[in-house]
């Protein structure tokens, strides 16, 4: 990966957060939340994100189900990755986001969506590649 940061995203229909992950201290800082209609973001503001950050990588979480099993909102993630990857030409991961919700639940609702992005971060950057 050419860049020591990551963006991660926590996708929702109405807000998608987003936290800057440190590829060295495998730590993630939470940056904003996009608003979004339908799942869909206001792009310029997420292509301004990745231009002001020059990520090396872009990390989705995959909200599935507590069997494994996708659900609707899976697929809604699965294509926005896909459109990020488009419209950006860096490489895009998913993460298994399926405890972040809870966990960011008992810290409260105040910038969950940010907070959920980051967890999704430090999880993409803990794991073994």
């Amino acid at each position: 990966m050419a860049a020591n940061h990551i963006l991660a995203f926590d996708f929702g229909l109405r807000h998608i957060g987003v936290a800057a992950g440190q590829t060295v201290t495998k730590t993630a800082t939470p940056l904003t939340t996009v608003r979004a209609r339908q799942g869909k973001p206001q792009w310029q503001d997420v292509l301004d994100l990745v231009e002001e950050w020059r990520p090396g990588a872009l990390v989705v979480g995959l909200p599935l189900n507590m069997d494994d099993t996708e659900s609707d909102m899976s697929g809604r993630a699965r294509r926005f990755a896909e459109s990020l990857g488009n419209r950006t030409g860096l490489p895009v991961y998913m993460v298994d986001e399926r405890l972040t919700s809870n966990a960011v639940r008992h810290l409260g609702a105040d910038r969950s969506h940010e907070r959920a992005a980051v967890m999704i971060a430090e999880t993409w950057l803990n794991e073994p590649r």
